[in-house]
């Protein structure tokens, strides 16, 4: 049987356009660790040794604002960075599109990859490898209408690279405030990480599924096999796919605030 490859979504279609213009000025704004001044340039990342930060503006059409990101420190698999940001709706969009998700990356990206060596992505589900990721951070106090989340990509094969649309994305949401809210509808709810968590589904040319921790938290320590093993319960994911990439940031839909990340860390086996 035939299959087609499924239409680019408008998300897709601005990272990987994206990517591209990033890919080729890559030598001009990839940044070293340890640099303190800020980067506010669309795309803009700064290396912290297995990860980089990226000033990910990909909904910036959809609304008039700055952000920045910096980089404060780096040490062994533990980082620590921040982004600044002021953002108002403009005419081609509404309040409920996302206009940017400033976030650490591990692993596969939209036209970024790192090799498993240094990253241990990508991973097969079903290989059941505990992925330990601590998360430290201060949120400003009102922040306008954001989340701070985890973003897993995840394909159907371990060798990912820039061209191959994602199969799935898993979304943790830690914090949301001004009312954000997840894409799709509810499906249902789980107790993880010793905390519950309500799950939506979506689809934007791949399938969406978001966990919205009911109360919210800025520190955290979870096994994100956890989650991706609580759709394969729900047969939603199926155990032969792999997480390629795996983010840490905050969406904004609107408004002005500070994400300071104090620590953050992600381990793999």
């Amino acid at each position: 049987m035939q299959h087609r490859r499924p239409r680019l979504s408008k998300k897709a279609k601005t990272l990987l356009s994206a990517s591209v213009a990033l890919a080729a000025a890559a030598g001009v704004t990839v940044a070293q660790a340890g640099e303190s001044s800020k980067k506010c340039a669309a795309f803009d990342t700064i290396t912290l040794g297995k990860y980089y930060v990226n000033n990910n503006l990909w909904g910036q059409d959809k609304g008039t604002g700055t952000q920045c990101v910096w980089d404060n420190s780096a040490s062994g698999s533990t980082v620590s960075w921040g982004t600044d940001y002021t953002w108002a709706t403009n005419s081609k969009g509404k309040d409920s599109d996302v206009k940017s998700y400033a976030s650490t990356v591990l692993g596969w990206h939209w036209g970024w990859k790192v090799d498993k060596a240094s990253t241990g992505l990508p991973i097969r589900v079903g290989d059941r490898k505990k992925v330990t990721a601590k998360w430290s951070f201060a949120l400003s106090s009102n922040p306008g209408t954001t989340n701070v989340s985890y973003d897993l990509w995840l394909h159907a094969k371990g060798t990912a690279d820039w061209q191959d649309q994602p199969t799935d994305e898993v979304m943790i949401w830690l914090d949301r405030q001004g009312g954000a809210g997840p894409l799709g509808t509810k499906y249902g709810s789980v107790s993880l990480g010793g905390a519950m968590w309500d799950i939506y589904q979506g689809d934007i040319g791949w399938k969406v599924y978001s966990f919205v921790r009911r109360t919210n938290t800025t520190s955290t320590t979870l096994d994100l096999d956890d989650f991706t093993q609580a759709l394969v319960r729900r047969k939603l994911l199926s155990n032969d796919k792999y997480v390629s990439g795996i983010e840490a940031g905050t969406e904004v839909f609107k408004g002005s605030g500070r994400l300071d990340t104090k620590s953050y860390s992600v381990d793999i086996g």
